[in-house]
């Protein structure tokens, strides 16, 4: 998976297309993630003691890795591996520039 924590990215499938987020957190083997303030369901929750109220909490959903793409500038780019001093390298296939 090329996707990893902390990429900023743009959803490119699905009802929130065109959102664009930061990822909080990466299943590889689902090949899912979790973008912040996309693919948000609301959950009602039931009232956990006598003295507090249920409340309705909004919550983002796991999204399929092949609907998201890193974003570069304001577009989103595919990524590539190369090998520099080394170490493989996730680069841009646009640019070429490391990410």
């Amino acid at each position: 998976m090329k996707i990893k924590k902390n990429d900023n990215v743009i959803v490119i499938a699905g009802k929130d297309k065109g959102k664009t987020g930061k990822v909080i957190v990466a299943f590889p083997r689902e090949d899912k993630v979790i973008i912040e303030g996309v693919n948000m369901k609301k959950k009602h929750q039931r009232a956990t003691k006598a003295n507090s109220k249920g409340q309705i909490v909004e919550k983002a959903l796991p999204i399929h890795v092949s609907n998201v793409m890193i974003l570069e500038g304001k577009k989103g780019v595919r990524i590539g591996k190369k090998e520099i001093g080394g170490k493989n390298v996730r680069i841009s296939k646009k640019t070429g520039k490391e990410i």
